[in-house]
C-alpha cells in the first residue's frame, strides 16, 4: 500500500520524492524534463504526486529559468470547426510532453488580441501560437520583444515574426475559380461572410482569376459581415439570384456557407451543378456527405496545428527549423457540386 500523507498544508517536492524513492533532484527534473529520467522513474514520481495531490508550482520556476511550460494558444474563435481540428493537432502534439496548452479566444478582434498578448507575454510563456499574419503594429512589437518562440498559422506570408505554418488564401482562391472555368462555368460568383482578412485574401484570388478571363462582374458578388454560417449561405445566394438570375457557379468562402446554398437551391428546385455549381472552402467532413456532394478546397488544419507545436516545442528546446515557413498547401477536392457543364 502507498504511503499517505499525514501532515496538513502545501504538499512540498521533497515529499514527493521521498514517497517515490528518488532524489528530491530526480523529482523536480520529472516536472522538468521527463525524458531524462528512466520509465520506471517516471512512473513512480507521477504516481506519488498524484497520490499527494502535488502541482508544480509554475510561478517560482518561472522565476528561475526565466519561463513557464506553458505554451500559449491565439484563435478567433472557440466554435468554429476549422480551428477545432487545429487546435486537434496542437494537443495531439503536445500530448504527453511537459508543455500546457492556455488557450485564448480573440473572436476576431485585433484590441482584444493586444489584450491576450499582453496578458500571455507577462506570465512568461514557453511559446506562443499565434492565428494569421495580420496583427496591428502595436501587437508584432510586443511580439518581437520577448524571447520566446512563436508560430503564426493559417497562413504564410513574407514577413514573420519568427516561424510561420500554412498556406496562401489567395491562391487557394484562385485555384477554386481556376478549377470553375476548367469545367465551363462563365458566372461564376462570391459568397462571403464576416470576410476577416483571410477570407479577404480568398476573395482577391477570385477577383484576380475572373479578371484575367475577362469575366469578372461586381454584380454577382453578395457578400457580410456576419459570421458565417448555413442559414447565411441561403441568404446570400438568395440575394445573388435576385440580382443576377444567369449565374451559373459560386465560389462559397466557407464550408457552412456552401452547405446553406445547396439547401437553398434545394428548396428552389435549382439542379447543382446542372443549372448551379458550387465550391466550398476548408473540405470540412460533411462536404462529402451531402447529396449531391460538395466540392471544396481542402486545408490541412489538424496538420497545421500538429506541426506548429512540433515546431514550436523543438525551437523551445534548441533545435530551430532550418525553413522558419512552412507552406502546407491547399488542394480542391472535387466532387458532384462541380462537373462539367452540359453543352
Amino acid at each position: 500500500m502507498g504511503r499517505k500523507r499525514t501532515k496538513p498544508g502545501k504538499v512540498r517536492l521533497a515529499e514527493v520524492a521521498r514517497l517515490a524513492g528518488v532524489s528530491p533532484i530526480t523529482a523536480s527534473r520529472f516536472f522538468r524534463t521527463p525524458e531524462a529520467l528512466s520509465v520506471a522513474k517516471r512512473v513512480r514520481v507521477e504516481s506519488a504526486a498524484k497520490e499527494l495531490g502535488y502541482v508544480p508550482n509554475l510561478a517560482a520556476r518561472a522565476l528561475a529559468s526565466q519561463r513557464t511550460e506553458v505554451i500559449g494558444v491565439l484563435i478567433p474563435s472557440l466554435t468554429n470547426n476549422v480551428f477545432s481540428d487545429v487546435l486537434g493537432g496542437i494537443y495531439d502534439a503536445l500530448d504527453g510532453s511537459r508543455y500546457s496548452i492556455q488557450l485564448a479566444n480573440t473572436r476576431y478582434s485585433i484590441l482584444q488580441e493586444e489584450k491576450l498578448l499582453r496578458l500571455f507575454l507577462a506570465q512568461r510563456p514557453a511559446g506562443l501560437i499565434v492565428t494569421g499574419i495580420d496583427q496591428t503594429a502595436e501587437s508584432r512589437s510586443i511580439m518581437e520583444s520577448v524571447d520566446c518562440p512563436i508560430v503564426q498559422i493559417m497562413e504564410i506570408g513574407s514577413n514573420p515574426i519568427d516561424m510561420m505554418i500554412g498556406f496562401s488564401h489567395y491562391e487557394a482562391g484562385r485555384a477554386a475559380i481556376s478549377h470553375l472555368l476548367t469545367q465551363g462555368f462563365g458566372r461564376i460568383g462570391f459568397l462571403g461572410a464576416r470576410m476577416d482578412p483571410r477570407v479577404q485574401r480568398r476573395f482577391e484570388g477570385y477577383q484576380t482569376t475572373l479578371k484575367q478571363a475577362a469575366l469578372l462582374d461586381p454584380r454577382l458578388v453578395v457578400t457580410t459581415t456576419l459570421p458565417s454560417s448555413v442559414k447565411i449561405g441561403g441568404a446570400l445566394l438568395a440575394d445573388l439570384l435576385s440580382k443576377a438570375p444567369d449565374v451559373d457557379a459560386v465560389f462559397c468562402a466557407n464550408d457552412d456557407v456552401a452547405l446553406g446554398v445547396l439547401f437553398e437551391c434545394q428548396r428552389r428546385r435549382i439542379s447543382v451543378p446542372d443549372q448551379l455549381a458550387i465550391v466550398g472552402f476548408n473540405d470540412l467532413e460533411f462536404m462529402e456527405a451531402t447529396v449531391p456532394t460538395l466540392t471544396s478546397v481542402r486545408t490541412n488544419r489538424y496538420e497545421m496545428g500538429r506541426d506548429a507545436a512540433v515546431m514550436l516545442v523543438e525551437s523551445i528546446e534548441g533545435r530551430r527549423p532550418q525553413e522558419p515557413i512552412v507552406d502546407l498547401g491547399f488542394k480542391v477536392m472535387e466532387r458532384q457540386s462541380s462537373l462539367p457543364r452540359r453543352s
